[in-house]
């Protein structure tokens, strides 16, 4: 212990007060014991203060913005006016709410509440330093440790996020006005969000990739979807390029970006298969002109900080922390949730996480399934994914049964001028058991919770497709999907 340091004790230190480590606060307080959590930035986190919900907020302007001026073919004519730096005060209003009512729920679970950067001395000691000139340092001593301290936008070189043009994510939604010209690097769940979010609200932006189509991991017919749709608002892509560098110019900046060379060797599955993805073997360097650029090309996790090897706590080669299915890691008594641990890097999943950290440190038979948690993407239009692919169930030994139901059929979708898109169910042939679902359409990031209540259930498509669902809905779409995997679907044709 450093001289001077107070030192006081607990029975589980969390440090981070992120959805995972909130959570796992407040259900360890539930559970009766003693709680102390740490966070050297704001309650809630990353995903509160600077990345779920204030990019939710936005996008959702942007789509009201989009719609309203978009609409003369349903009879309505607008031209509306966004008045950006009005939408972030809204914006951050609603993110003060949700930040506000964490530090309450905190409170009212009998979480000690501790602000300051946290940091392992030993594997039963935190040396945490407080902020503000003066305020000093305490060492805490702890029982249990639940290491919560998430992930940050990774960097990339000749782009320093300190510089004035080049922006995270974090940064891009803090603009209080619309760039005329924005280069986006990375078209990933990220990107593609707020690439289309800042193309509705005026920007004209260019989407730059190294791979060979958006959305890196989901299947070909889903990242179509997402692709065209960006295309008709005016996202413009640029696929097979890394991004090199970037200069400023009279008027701006100058992005440059080079072929990429893994994807210019063999082309890819997906530029074989899409016409439509422009991927040039024999592509040339490029340059393009911006007022900002936003990089967005994935997160590393917050652990350089932590001083882990004086807990003994291993990391893999990236820096995360290695955990097993009760989020152990490699030192008893230190746990590890959410992004720090890991895929699935999502806040739900980490909540989900936090509990059971919580629930084993207090003995209790807990541990993590990850099968049933969904992933959503909030483009336009939204994709929402849970279990498996026909493809993850062949690998897995299953013979997949599949049904899809497309939202141009769905009366709900097109009174929502929303009809692209489709609901996919992957079940088991044989036993009829729902091993997953695709959905990529008009609100999917709430159908899919259908999905996967019918996964973690062990429901079977029968289930789904004798479940009377109310009309007109979207919802129907997953019992139309259903049903067209056992060959009786009413509203579009059996194979």
């Amino acid at each position: 212990m450093v001289v001077g340091d107070i030192e006081t004790g607990t029975e589980v230190a969390v440090v981070g007060a992120g959805p995972a480590g909130y959570v796992a606060a407040i259900r360890a307080g539930q559970l009766g014991l003693d709680v102390t959590l740490v966070e050297k930035d704001a309650w809630g986190g990353t995903c509160l203060n600077y990345g779920c919900i204030p990019s939710k907020a936005l996008i959702t302007a942007a789509d009201l913005a989009h719609e309203a001026g978009d609409a003369e073919h349903m009879g309505i004519h607008a031209d509306p006016a966004v008045d950006l730096s009005a939408t972030v005060d809204w914006k951050d209003g609603v993110v003060d709410r949700l930040t506000g009512g964490v530090e309450k729920l905190c409170k009212a679970n009998g979480v000690e509440l501790v602000e300051g950067r946290a940091e392992f001395a030993d594997d039963s000691r935190l040396r945490v330093v407080h902020g503000g000139d003066g305020q000093g340092a305490e060492t805490l001593v702890f029982e249990h440790a639940v290491v919560a301290t998430g992930s940050r936008p990774i960097e990339i070189p000749g782009f320093d996020f300190n510089d004035g043009p080049v922006l995270d994510s974090r940064q891009a939604l803090a603009l209080e006005s619309v760039p005329d010209r924005l280069v986006v690097v990375g078209a990933g769940y990220i990107g593609m969000e707020l690439s289309t979010a800042f193309a509705k609200l005026g920007s004209d932006v260019t989407v730059v990739e190294m791979l060979e189509d958006v959305l890196p991991g989901y299947e070909d017919d889903v990242a179509r979807v997402v692709r065209e749709r960006a295309r008709e608002v005016g996202v413009d892509f640029r696929f097979g390029y890394t991004a090199a560098g970037w200069e400023s110019t009279e008027d701006g900046i100058r992005v440059t970006a080079d072929p990429a060379e893994e994807v210019a060797a063999d082309g890819g599955t997906a530029v074989d298969a899409d016409p439509d993805i422009d991927t040039d073997a024999d592509a040339e360097p490029i340059a393009l002109a911006a007022d900002k650029t936003m990089v967005a090309v994935g997160r590393q996790p917050v652990t350089d900080t932590l001083n882990l090897e004086a807990a003994g706590v291993e990391t893999d080669d990236r820096g995360f922390v290695e955990t097993d299915h009760r989020t152990t890691t490699s030192v008893d008594g230190i746990h590890a949730v959410g992004d720090v641990a890991g895929e699935p890097m999502l806040a739900h999943a980490g909540s989900a996480e936090g509990q059971v950290a919580a629930e084993v440190i207090a003995g209790e038979p807990a541990a993590l399934d990850h099968q049933a948690v969904p992933a959503a993407v909030f483009t336009d239009p939204e994709v929402g994914t849970v279990g498996l692919t026909a493809a993850e169930a062949r690998e897995e030994g299953f013979e997949p049964a599949v049904g899809e139901f497309p939202f141009r059929s769905s009366g709900r979708a097109l009174t929502t001028d929303e009809d692209g898109g489709f609901v996919r169910i992957v079940a088991d042939e044989d036993t009829g058991f729902v091993l997953g679902g695709q959905v990529v359409g008009p609100e999917a990031s709430e159908l899919i919770a259908e999905v996967g209540l019918a996964v973690e259930m062990g429901a079977t498509l029968e289930d789904l497709a004798s479940t009377v669902h109310t009309h007109p809905t979207l919802s129907e779409a997953v019992m139309e999907a259903a049903e067209h995997a056992v060959g009786e679907a009413i509203h579009t044709l059996n194979r």
